[in-house]
């Protein structure tokens, strides 16, 4: 009936044959790098069961998100060796093929930012719970800067001048970016806060000169901060930067300095005693390590000495509730001493000049 057989008919260049050993070499090499793929992150699997390292589960997870498009886009590519094309349509399957690469890049260098970023997470999460969102921004920059990378190889693959593409991005990036500077400020100010780690939730802080609590959220515009008399500060990160910072959670011990004043009049020998006095009452206080005490200066109306001492635990209370002994020490002290504590006074010095006499002999 035909006068070739059905297996020689051409079609758009090539023989029914051809097409089909194409298509079976296709088909094979899906199905080929499919068994292959579970079967490698299976057996990865098993192995990180038995390993500390996370690798393993990394690469196995990349294997899992090998996109089927992917593997099918690959696989013509093989196939397509089985036929005679054009240049053009060559170049038309080596681009299409670059652009299921780009895609394929894409989701695994997603999956690898999602992965140590996840892992850094949940190392820090329990010291400092704020990191959460702010790591979730990071996800979110380093997606769009990936996915962004893709476009733009993606179009010059396909032979489109990106040159102009870039300059109207660039220009309009800075118009979005003068809209949303304060945003954008704040938002990379969180990541700064995160990776630099100036403090934590649940750090002791003093901004400035003004605002003093207890960090409770850090988030990607504002950092939460409890205050000491209950209410609740909300700062912007980049003002929360901008400003002096002094966190007493990471203080390792504490320095105090405390003046004691006595009245004039106090004889020399007690004056003497008195550092010697007030070190002993120190260095009596656990936690404590003296430094010094002296006859600092004559005051107004008080002879003062100066005493430096440091606490070894930060804590505040325990510093109040070591002050107080000290000074109830002192208080006794100086009562058995009969020392008096100089308070403000005022001595007035009245001398009374007799008028001179007048002679009499002058007075008839």
């Amino acid at each position: 009936m035909f006068d070739t057989p059905i297996w020689e008919a051409v079609f758009w260049g090539n023989t029914l044959m051809r097409w089909t050993i194409a298509a079976t070499i296709a088909v094979g090499l899906v199905l080929a790098l499919r068994i292959v793929l579970a079967v490698v992150a299976r057996q990865l699997r098993k192995l990180s069961s038995r390993t500390d390292t996370d690798i393993d589960d990394l690469v196995a997870d990349l294997l899992d998100k090998t996109n089927l498009l992917f593997v099918v886009i690959l696989a013509a590519w093989g196939g397509s060796y089985a036929l005679t094309m054009s240049e053009r349509a060559a170049q038309t399957v080596r681009a299409v093929l670059v652009l299921g690469l780009l895609v394929q890049a894409g989701i695994w260098a997603t999956a690898v930012a999602t992965h140590f970023i996840g892992r850094y997470r949940k190392k820090v999460v329990d010291d400092d719970p704020g990191v959460a969102t702010a790591m979730g921004a990071v996800n979110f920059l380093v997606r769009v800067g990936v996915w962004a990378a893709v476009a733009l190889i993606a179009l010059d693959t396909l032979g489109i001048e990106i040159t102009a593409l870039i300059a109207g991005l660039g220009v309009g990036g800075i118009a979005v970016a003068l809209a949303v500077q304060n945003v954008l400020g704040d938002l990379f100010a969180s990541v700064s806060i995160i990776l630099d780690k100036p403090f934590v939730v649940g750090d002791f802080i003093v901004l400035g000169d003004e605002h003093v609590g207890t960090v409770e959220y850090v988030g990607l515009k504002t950092t939460r901060v409890r205050a000491l008399s209950g209410e609740q500060l909300v700062i912007a990160n980049s003002d929360l930067l901008s400003s002096r910072i002094r966190n007493f959670k990471r203080m390792a011990e504490r320095r105090v300095l405390f003046a004691v004043g006595v009245v004039y009049g106090t004889p020399s020998d007690k004056l003497r005693e008195i550092p010697v006095v007030i070190r002993k009452a120190v260095e009596s206080q656990s936690n404590t390590r003296f430094d010094r005490s002296h006859f600092k200066s004559f005051g107004d109306s008080a002879l003062v000495f100066e005493t430096v001492y440091f606490m070894g635990v930060p804590d505040y209370n325990a510093y109040m509730d070591t002050q107080q002994a000290i000074n109830l020490q002192l208080y006794e002290r100086f009562e058995a001493m009969e020392v008096e504590f100089a308070y403000p006074t005022q001595t007035l010095f009245v001398r009374r000049e007799e008028p001179e006499e007048q002679d009499a002999a002058g007075v008839s």
